[in-house]
């Protein structure tokens, strides 16, 4: 926890679920909600995963958590679950972990109802009965239903985290992965993971100098009331300059 107040990443995940062995849950649960509730991590996102709700920490944990900018849920399985965290949690953002093969089947449920969805990939492998490859070509359906959900309800869609730490290579090539299928972020468990996962969600110099140009040539006169153009050797269209916007934020 202390260390995360000087990492360069864009939110802090609070775990008091997996991370915290059964006799230290409330020890943890008093640390972050005293972090939370000091704004510790500055201007990141800060969010807190707590135990199931069925559990015994559950509830305790989601009060705790009442201060954090997004709470983090586990092992959601419907839109049920999320209810039932707003009843007993109040307004704060929802983000729900995809890591059952019911959530898989109810996805796009669980969308309508959360800020985030969060594919837990460790989890959802151990259910599947599947083992992990590196490819990862065993949760490409999964990933491309989350991110459809995702895209469909307007929240975020953030991938699964790499467990192994030495593996950069095998960091980048998920990264790229991830960010193709339309992913917005990843999880990362370790510091030295966020600069390799910030280059590859982050728009290049080269992808920003593109956009620039594109949307360019779409604002001279002669292209305007056009809907194709060609440019740099390719057709495009206007669906292209939209997402050259959405690149640079415009």
């Amino acid at each position: 926890m202390e260390k995360a107040r000087a990492l360069d990443c864009d939110a802090v995940i609070l775990d008091l679920e997996d991370a915290v062995g059964p006799g230290e849950k409330t020890a943890a649960r008093q640390a972050v909600a005293r972090a939370v509730g000091e704004r510790a991590y500055g201007v990141r996102v800060t969010v807190v995963r707590i135990n199931t709700l069925t559990s015994e920490h559950g509830v305790a944990d989601l009060k705790a958590a009442a201060q954090a900018d997004a709470i983090l849920l586990p092992k959601v399985e419907s839109a049920a679950d999320l209810a039932a965290a707003r009843l007993l949690g109040g307004p704060v953002p929802l983000w729900a972990m995809i890591e059952t093969p019911r959530a898989v089947l109810q996805v796009a449920e669980i969308a309508q109802g959360t800020a985030a969805l969060v594919l837990g990939a460790n989890d959802l492998v151990k259910e599947m009965g599947g083992r992990h490859r590196p490819d990862r070509l065993n949760l490409r359906y999964v990933m491309t239903a989350l991110v459809t959900a995702a895209r469909a309800h307007g929240c975020l869609a953030l991938d699964a985290g790499h467990d192994d730490i030495a593996d950069q290579d095998g960091l980048a090539a998920a990264c790229a992965v991830a960010r193709d299928f339309g992913f917005d972020g990843k999880t990362l468990i370790h510091p030295s993971q966020i600069e390799t996962a910030r280059a590859a969600f982050a728009p290049s110099a080269t992808e920003i100098a593109e956009a620039k140009a594109l949307l360019a040539e779409f604002d001279k006169p002669e292209n305007r009331d056009r809907g194709v153009i060609a440019f740099r050797g390719r057709m495009v269209e206007r669906l292209h300059a939209e997402m050259a916007r959405r690149l640079l934020g415009a």
